[in-house]
């Protein structure tokens, strides 16, 4: 008889999650009031354990965060995804409009970074 993959399944302790994702506990406990953080099982002492499901979810967020999203677009993105698979458009949609806003300002730091570029070329004495 084998056991369920939830009981043979790693769990790390809040400090192992900090240690491993750079996320101090104090942002990890704020994840979980916010919503951003789906429901972290806890021990029978009451201690936070984690999964590897978790650090997945954990560094799709801050994958997020780089894009500058919003806290409350990513806390609606979470809520989004645990109310299931009808809300899949709506997630879509989301991270489109993020994709787009990335574009952009992925074209102004290139056009920055050329004028700095030139800017460096003129004061080397190469332009």
């Amino acid at each position: 008889m084998s056991q369920s993959p939830s009981l043979t399944q790693t769990r790390y302790t809040i400090s192992e999650v900090a240690a491993r994702t750079g996320l101090s506990q104090h942002t990890l406990r704020w994840y979980e009031r916010i919503g951003l953080m789906p429901h972290v099982d806890r021990s029978h002492s009451g201690q936070r354990r984690f999964t590897d499901r978790d650090l997945d979810w954990l560094g799709f967020v801050g994958k997020l965060r780089a894009t500058g999203m919003s806290v409350a677009d990513m806390v609606r993105y979470a809520e989004l995804v645990r109310e299931g698979p009808h809300t899949v458009g709506e997630r879509r949609a989301l991270l489109e409009r993020t994709r787009c806003e990335v574009q952009t300002r992925i074209t102004e730091l290139t056009d920055a970074l050329a004028v700095l570029d030139y800017k460096i070329g003129m004061y080397a004495g190469t332009r």
